[in-house]
């Protein structure tokens, strides 16, 4: 029998980019368009910052100074981890086979009824604006 979860060595290498086997892809769907997808990939990716930054502090400074080298620096990689969370995980989601528009389907479940709402009182949203209908920026 196949595994389904992957081991702790696995995990860590698919973190930060390698592809799990494809006995694992309901774990992956999962773990990057399931709940708290969001919060895992800022975990994630907020780590390899720290961990390049932490060195710094060991240099004779004041705390101003190491706040000063550091904390821009590292807020800034927050920043673009989040904004470009859903791109990152639509990859990801492409290179173990899935679809990568189920980044938006919690966003979809949760608008549902406003879609629905939409359509009965103006009616069906017409073909060609069916590229509109997921956050893919390409």
């Amino acid at each position: 029998m196949a595994a389904t979860q992957p081991s702790r060595i696995q995990r860590l290498l698919y973190a930060y980019g390698k592809r799990l086997p494809d006995s694992m892809r309901e774990w992956v769907t999962n773990d990057l368009a399931g709940p708290g997808a969001i919060r895992r990939h800022m975990i994630r990716y907020s780590i390899p910052p720290a961990l390049l930054l932490a060195p710094l502090w060991l240099l004779p400074a004041s705390l101003y100074v190491h706040l000063e080298m550091t904390v821009p620096i590292y807020i800034w990689a927050v920043i673009m981890g989040y904004v470009l969370n859903k791109v990152w995980r639509r990859h990801r989601l492409a290179q173990h086979g899935l679809d990568p528009n189920l980044v938006d389907a919690i966003n979809r479940e949760k608008n549902a009824r406003l879609h629905e709402d939409y359509a009965r009182r103006f009616g069906a949203r017409p073909e060609e604006a069916k590229w509109q209908s997921n956050s893919s920026p390409f």
